[in-house]
């Protein structure tokens, strides 16, 4: 099993590009279910999660190419996948791939919609709460589903297909935000959605489908509009960059001091993270190719903060923002509203000398002038990458284990920090 060694202590100073965001790219993956045209997507990035997906597009009967790399085409840009449904061979999705990876459930939507019936498992994926279908399920039957469990399975049937009707979500949930959408795009009638997600990889799912012949405004509110269409076609869409991944950056930077450009980052979709690094010390300028995080040595000050859904600080930047205030010169409070299980991080980084403590769904967080390497265990993919900040700024050698986890959502991210004078290497093995 692979792990990852970080001699900590090196600034930070370079370029880092931003890959294609992991939780845009699988929506947009499941979306081609929906026509039997081919949907192109482009800066699709390289992750083990991606990669699953695939595998379970392909069970349904999707045809996929990769384009070849292009002359001039940056070493770590991402790759262009061209995805065919043709025809839907098969609507069940077996528990062995499901179980994998939670979002893989989502593909109950576009089969549903598209094939009037489809058998999917209970999913799995990271443990880090309930994570309850149940929402997914209430919505699909407000569009005319009937819905049954057998087995571990969601059987679901519209034999006269999905009709247009009215979603009211009790709590933001950005998954059946995202299933609803598709599945409405092929409903007949209109499909309005309330208390929506407003993330930005909810408008990015909402743009592609759109250039697939969709009819969707409102995305990016908390109220969606879908018209069903008879069909949807083919079209190519970029994958939008991944705010996640430039928000772990940037406090990474934060972290250790010096000055990185984020190559490709959108600051839209970071206000929230990018004004608390901004509290925690870190200088942070947008510019014409990205965001540049800069620090020179200051103290890092301590912060407050509550997760929340977009526009407010995301749950998924949580983990790595705790590792950063650990360093931080006074007391922190961080309080996790999404997920009931997100601090599974909290003991690893207490190896590295963290004092944190915790009440509930409340972590409070003592900053100490130094963090010491050790070995630790990466527990799920947001805590993975928060050991790997502590690691680049604690003194000798940390060694991440587990970090499958890492490959799930961080592409080359070993590459990107390494090029940029941090001590990192990936032991296989």
């Amino acid at each position: 099993m692979d792990k990852i060694r970080i001699v900590g202590g090196a600034r930070l100073n370079g370029t880092i590009p931003i890959s294609g965001a992991k939780n845009a790219a699988l929506p947009l993956m499941i979306a081609s279910l929906l026509t039997d045209e081919t949907l192109t997507l482009a800066n699709l990035p390289r992750l083990a999660d991606v990669a699953l997906l695939k595998r379970i597009l392909g069970n349904h009967g999707v045809d996929m190419t990769i384009s070849g790399k292009r002359i001039g085409e940056a070493e770590l840009s991402g790759e262009t996948a061209h995805f065919t449904a043709r025809t839907i061979v098969d609507t069940t999705a077996p528990y062995e791939l499901v179980s994998k990876m939670r979002a893989s459930f989502w593909v109950i939507g576009p089969l549903l919609a598209r094939e009037r019936f489809a058998k999917v498992s209970l999913p799995g994926g990271c443990a880090i709460g309930t994570r309850p279908v149940d929402l997914f399920l209430e919505a699909l039957t407000s569009l005319g589903a009937s819905i049954e469990i057998d087995a571990g399975y969601v059987i679901a049937r519209a034999p006269d297909g999905l009709k247009g009707g009215r979603v009211v979500f009790p709590k933001v949930t950005v998954g059946a935000t995202h299933v609803t959408m598709m599945a409405a795009t092929l409903a007949h009638g209109e499909t309005v959605i309330e208390n929506a997600a407003r993330e930005p990889e909810i408008v990015d799912l909402a743009d592609c489908l759109i250039k697939m012949g969709a009819k969707i405004t409102g995305a990016g509110t908390s109220t969606i509009r879908v018209e069903g269409v008879d069909r949807l076609h083919g079209a190519r869409h970029a994958v939008m960059p991944d705010r996640i991944e430039a928000g772990t950056y940037a406090m990474a930077v934060a972290m250790t001091g010096g000055d990185v450009l984020l190559e490709g980052a959108r600051h839209d979709t970071l206000v929230t993270p990018l004004e608390v690094l901004s509290e925690v010390g870190a200088e942070v300028t947008v510019t014409n190719t990205g965001i540049r995080i800069y620090r020179n040595g200051a103290d890092l000050q301590p912060v407050d903060v509550v997760t929340e859904p977009f526009p407010g600080f995301p749950t998924d930047l949580q983990a790595q923002l705790m590792a950063l205030v650990c360093r931080a010169k006074g007391t922190s409070h961080i309080r996790e509203t999404i997920f009931e299980n997100r601090f599974m991080h909290v003991q690893e980084l207490a190896r590295l000398g963290a004092e944190i403590h915790l009440d509930g769904q409340n972590a409070t967080i003592v900053g100490v002038p130094v963090l010491k390497g050790a070995p630790v265990m990466a527990t799920d993919l947001r805590a993975s990458v928060s050991l790997v900040i502590a690691g680049l700024a604690a003194e000798g050698e940390t060694m991440v284990n587990r970090v499958y986890h890492l490959d799930r959502g961080f592409e080359r991210l070993e590459d990107k920090l390494s090029r940029c004078g941090a001590t990192i290497e990936r032991i296989s093995g």
